[in-house]
């Protein structure tokens, strides 16, 4: 009976054991590290983890800064130029784009800078910022939003003008209203009083308004070294727009499957109706409402209890917040007609070719018709055709499954490109999707493509 009852307890015990190694849906609530050991261990493990993403950053890309002469933002920020991701050795463009899906596979010639982007840290994930936009809110806010277990890993070149500008569809006789700043909660109401009806300004008073999130708030499993107010919409969508700053997706586990995430604009939300690059919302409601338990809590209604979630009000809050996002308008573009195609009388010959490529053999407008250039769908791109499933830096690289299809007005400015930021400029994505299609395009008729979508 002894042997029988210590055979069970070693059962037991194995079988806990095996259950405590699989993946959770879960984190930890009660922790049994205090704070200071976790700060002081990650403080000291973050100098290998930038080096290793960084190596993987500069083993993809030419990570230079190479301006395109004579094309920038709004606000007079440089448009990187050029083909970035680098080409394993022997391959070339042409090369690979007369090889079969199955012959890149199995040569292992997918280049790298085309597979999933992972986060600076894939492991931890969470919300992570570029400099400039800490310094800034440093300054305006006093509040600070630097991790001391990773930084962001992006140069600044690479990433979206800053301050951005901001268009309203009720006032296009304005122009950017942003007046060149970063709008928060110190400078709001003197920018937009008078502009905006109440309900929108008091919209816009929440999108600036900092609650506690994952990694910033007052408790010690934060990633900030004080106790924080927490993080703000507009710390990712800065004047409605983006600064690059990245994260994972909250609806997807476990952590290794998690999609590293290029913030999208918030401009021209209006003509949208799907939010959430795979949840497909519904509505930008749904998408402001839903915001607070994902990108700010990871989806775990728990830990967002815990933290000091703000539970948004739908009848009033959220609509106010729409309200505002709903104004938001795409940058002008002054080349485009009325149906959102090329004025010929405004157009160089390279971009009116480049329309025609766009509309013709490149098959861009099945999923980007004009004139904002989206279908508002779903689709599957299949790129795990062309790659063995592998980890990179912590990222399962596999399966991405339908993303939806993000507008492409205005899309100059919003770089880096795809869902996860893994392409950082427009010659990028055009060759990856002459792969990706089989479309066998020309150098010329590459540079054509890009030439329009500089237009749009």
């Amino acid at each position: 009976m002894k042997t029988k009852g210590w055979l069970g307890l070693l059962l037991a015990m194995v079988f806990q054991s095996a259950m405590a190694q699989q993946p959770t849906s879960y984190s930890p609530i009660a922790l049994t590290e205090d704070f200071a050991s976790v700060r002081e261990r990650m403080e000291a493990a973050k100098q290998e983890v930038m080096e290793r993403q960084m190596a993987l950053l500069e083993e993809r890309y030419d990570l230079s800064d190479l301006p395109l002469e004579g094309v920038t933002a709004t606000r007079g920020k440089a448009i990187q130029s050029g083909v970035r991701v680098k080409l394993p050795k022997g391959a070339t463009w042409a090369g690979l784009a007369n090889s079969t899906p199955d012959e890149i596979k199995a040569k292992g010639l997918w280049p790298k800078g085309f597979l999933p982007l992972p986060h600076p840290n894939h492991p931890e994930g969470g919300m992570v910022f570029p400099q400039f936009h800490i310094d800034e809110i440093n300054r305006q806010e006093s509040r600070d939003l630097t991790r001391f277990d990773m930084d962001f890993d992006l140069p600044d070149h690479f990433l979206p003008e800053y301050p951005p500008a901001i268009f309203l569809t009720t006032r296009t006789d304005l122009g950017d209203v942003s007046q060149g700043q970063v709008v928060t909660i110190m400078n709001y109401y003197e920018l937009f009083n008078g502009i905006l009806n109440p309900k929108q300004l008091e919209g816009l008073r929440l999108l600036v308004t900092p609650f506690p999130q994952q990694q910033f708030n007052q408790t010690e499993d934060r990633r900030s070294a004080l106790p924080s107010r927490g993080v703000t919409c507009f710390d990712c969508h800065v004047n409605g727009h983006s600064n690059g700053a990245t994260h994972l997706v909250g609806d997807i586990r476990p952590q290794q499957f998690r999609h590293r995430l290029d913030i999208p604009p918030l401009r021209g939300v209006n003509i949208q109706r799907l939010f959430g690059s795979q949840r497909a919302l519904k509505t930008i409601e749904d998408f402001t409402e839903f915001e607070q338990r994902a990108a700010y809590f990871d989806g775990d209604p728990v830990i967002a209890t815990k933290k000091g979630i703000n539970v948004l009000e739908r009848g009033s809050q959220v609509h106010f917040m729409a309200e505002f996002q709903s104004i938001l308008d795409f940058p002008p573009a002054p080349k485009l007609d009325i149906y959102g195609k090329l004025d010929p009388a405004k157009a160089t010959a390279e971009e009116l070719r480049g329309q025609e490529i766009f509309f013709g053999k490149a098959q861009c407008s099945v999923c980007h018709p004009a004139p904002y250039y989206t279908d508002n769908l779903m689709h599957n791109l299949k790129a795990e055709r062309f790659f063995e499933p592998q980890d990179v830096n912590g990222r399962w690289a596999s399966a991405d499954g339908p993303i939806k299809t993000f507008p492409l007005r205005g899309i100059k400015e919003s770089p880096p490109y795809l869902h996860d930021g893994r392409l950082l400029t427009l010659d990028d994505t055009v060759e990856f999707f002459n792969l990706i299609q089989g479309l066998k395009l020309n150098d010329q008729e590459k540079r054509d493509l890009v030439a329009f979508m500089l237009c749009l």
